[in-house]
């Protein structure tokens, strides 16, 4: 039977940054019994292999290369966990037994990238379920985090601490990426500006992403469906960042100022969708016409803001098609890409009756007293009948 047991250990050592010597030392053999086995001059006894295992926090299985099974069983577990998980939007519906999942996971498969990043994520929703992302207003009228408190969430303490570790070893590609894109994220909300930054620079630039490579990665009509799912996620990147920058300026743009930025970040999508065949964008868009209608009624835009609430029907209703497989993108700039609809897992499917739990869509501080407002008109009661249908 051909073993390529030097060649896994050296993998494994490289992953820890270890040396040859460093290994040796902790399970008790020579440098030289360490490089004989990677050479593949030999391998190491049977009272040895524990200790490698263990050292390395793999199965004996895993350094024997009988990893299929394994391979089937972290990916069913992490699947299931991350499922179970989805439920837990804004709402507790089940953090402890995904946490606790997970951990049993991270026991049974010591040191796996996938199972780490699966229990990290988990505490990263957790923190957000259980805490809530919280906001002040600086001296100069800005939004900031309020890291002080965000510092003392024992999840997103532990989940930071899992993504650097991740973050030590994981090779690039999906997982490395999201754990860069998550970690980021949490050291934004607990003042690590330093690390978010120094993070940063270790990225590439927008044209050095992965949707703008895949464009030099074909020709002809492979080109042309690269050029669209780039194009699409590009849109959405630029939209989101439109309302990001409205949010964070809480004193230094005008009502009006704010609706018709958020008006132009729903544009972006429409110039790419000129049909108005935004496939998942559709979920994106109701919520933002929400937020839009709360600032065209601070702004005195009465009739505008309740219009504002009828497009995001009309949009949540065409997002529900779209995962019925009846939104397929026709727009010319767009019509080659094939996005499937993905499983929102046991996620409750969005509704109408959502829009009225989730308005406006994001955390505003004005949100309260507008929207008291809002409902002592009685356009707002004819809006919810219309939910009802």
């Amino acid at each position: 039977m051909q073993l390529d047991l030097g060649e896994i250990i050296r993998e494994l050592r490289r992953r820890r940054g270890c040396t040859q010597e460093t290994l040796a030392k902790a399970i008790g053999v020579s440098s030289q019994a360490v490089s004989r086995w990677e050479a593949n001059g030999g391998y190491p006894d049977m009272e040895t292999l524990p200790l490698i295992a263990n050292y390395f926090g793999v199965s004996i299985d895993y350094l024997f290369g009988y990893n299929n099974e394994r391979a089937l069983r972290i990916d069913e577990v992490v699947s299931r966990i991350e499922t179970m998980n989805l439920q837990n939007n804004g709402v507790d519906v089940n953090v402890d037994q995904c946490i606790s999942l997970a951990r049993e996971a991270m026991i049974e498969f010591p040191g796996n990238e996938k199972v780490m990043l699966c229990l990290a994520s988990v505490l990263y929703n957790a923190g957000y379920v259980r805490r809530g992302e919280v906001h002040r207003t600086d001296a100069e009228g800005y939004d900031v985090f309020d890291a002080e408190r965000h510092r003392s969430y024992p999840e997103w303490a532990e989940a930071i601490a899992l993504y650097e570790k991740l973050l030590q070893t994981a090779d690039p590609g999906e997982l490395r990426n999201r754990t860069v894109n998550e970690l980021s994220q949490l050291y934004q909300n607990v003042g690590a500006h330093d690390r978010a930054k120094r993070l940063a620079e270790t990225a590439p630039s927008i044209r050095g992403s992965q949707e703008f490579l895949k464009m030099r990665s074909a020709d002809g009509k492979a080109r042309a469906v690269a050029c669209g799912e780039a194009l699409l996620k590009t849109a959405g990147a630029c939209s989101e960042l439109m309302v990001q920058t409205v949010l964070g300026s809480k004193k230094n743009m005008t009502p009006a100022e704010k609706s018709q930025s958020l008006r132009g970040a729903a544009g972006i999508i429409d110039l790419v969708c000129p049909d108005g065949n935004c496939g998942h964008y559709h979920d994106y868009l109701s919520q933002l016409y929400m937020l839009i209608s709360l600032y065209l009624w601070l702004d005195g835009e009465k009739n505008a803001a309740f219009d504002a609430l009828y497009e995001a029907i009309w949009h949540v209703d065409r997002f529900c098609a779209y995962l019925d497989g009846n939104g397929d993108y026709t727009a010319p700039l767009v019509r080659l890409v094939s996005h499937k609809p993905k499983g929102r897992g046991d996620c409750p499917r969005p509704t109408r009756r959502n829009l009225l739990a989730d308005w406006p869509g994001w955390c505003v501080p004005e949100a309260k007293t507008v929207k008291a407002e809002m409902q002592a008109d009685p356009r707002w009661n004819a809006w919810v009948a219309e939910l009802e249908k």
